[in-house]
């Protein structure tokens, strides 16, 4: 009772503090009719080619033949972290019951469910390298989202062929752990990373290497994937508004939101993301009403669909697998 009073505190706090930037944000509504039906569909599409990208990462990481469970139990597990304190925590707890029911090995979904989330988490934290090769394509976004999403096949071989070096390679994950020792020592005196972080870096790549076995090629595409169709979401909800930063800080402020998301402050990372897309998208350069409807273009794809679709896929799961207490259990475990 005392972890989850202190939990929607810290939700209720963050809130509050976010609260001024969410308005903001729902208050571009009213200029949602700028919106064509061809970027709608644009947004949703890629938002829901990226679920598919979760899908099959953890289809692989599960060794599940079956698509159903997966399908509804991640879509079931994310709309649950999206609505409770500590949502991570609950959203885990859940998919692990619900893919249990459906006749999975509790170890396998353990070790299953951790790799794919090693290697989501690796993916997006290598995201701002795209900066690099994004300044020697060009300083703006392309036309049209067909030249974008050319250009994101480009950077997607790109961090593809940085994911498969860190996977085959001691020498290199050893290096990146060294490396990033390195610079936390200088960036937090007070606080310096453990001696060992290399060696942890190393452990959790192996983990993921053995979990996924010779399918990890088709896992990794799947979670670089899953990031970069979500930044075309956010891509195709800027062109929607005719605004068109500059590509690296649109990537900055896309990886930006996305990081401090996965601090469980709030509930699928609710009023940070808007806080945080909408000040990068204005530093670079996109007008306040535009980043505000863009960011609310993109929020009702990334954050809002999923609801009533995981709403559907709990009750689908149910149907098939027979009533269980696994809701009322994973809410309990926040």
């Amino acid at each position: 009772m005392r972890r989850r009073i202190l939990a929607l505190a810290l939700t209720g706090l963050v809130l509050y503090g976010v609260a001024p930037a969410v308005i903001d944000v729902l208050g571009g509504w009213r200029d949602l009719d700028r919106v064509a039906p061809q970027w709608w569909i644009a947004v949703i599409l890629t938002q829901v080619a990226g679920w598919a990208c979760m899908w099959a990462l953890q289809r692989l990481a599960l060794h599940a033949h079956d698509w159903f469970g997966v399908v509804t139990s991640q879509l079931a597990s994310g709309a649950l972290g999206r609505v409770v304190p500590g949502g991570a925590a609950a959203s885990a707890a859940l998919q692990y019951r619900m893919l249990a029911q459906s006749g999975l090995e509790r170890a396998t979904v353990a070790t299953g469910l951790a790799a794919s989330s090693v290697l989501l988490l690796g993916a997006l934290s290598s995201l701002p390298l795209l900066a690099v090769p994004a300044l020697v394509a060009g300083r703006t976004i392309p036309d049209g989202l067909l030249e974008a999403g050319a250009l994101g096949l480009v950077i997607f071989a790109f961090l593809f062929s940085l994911g498969a070096l860190l996977m085959v390679s001691d020498r290199a994950v050893l290096w990146v752990g060294r490396a990033a020792t390195s610079v936390l020592r200088r960036v937090r005196r007070k606080k310096p990373p453990p001696e060992d972080l290399p060696e942890r870096l190393q452990r959790e790549r192996d983990l993921v290497r053995r979990t996924l076995g010779r399918h990890w090629p088709r896992a990794l595409a799947a979670a670089e994937g899953r990031w970069l169709l979500d930044f075309l979401t956010l891509l195709a909800a800027l062109e929607a508004v005719d605004a068109r930063p500059r590509l690296t800080l649109a990537l900055l402020a896309y990886c930006a939101a996305q990081l401090l998301a996965q601090v469980p402050l709030t509930p699928g990372g609710l009023g940070i993301v808007e806080a945080g897309m909408t000040g990068t998208l204005a530093l670079a350069g996109v007008p306040a009403g535009a980043a505000a409807v863009a960011t609310l273009t993109y929020r009702l794809a990334s954050y809002w669909l999923p609801l009533p679709a995981g709403a559907a896929a709990w009750v689908v799961h149910r149907r098939r697998f027979g009533a269980a207490d696994e809701l009322a259990a994973a809410g309990a475990a926040t």
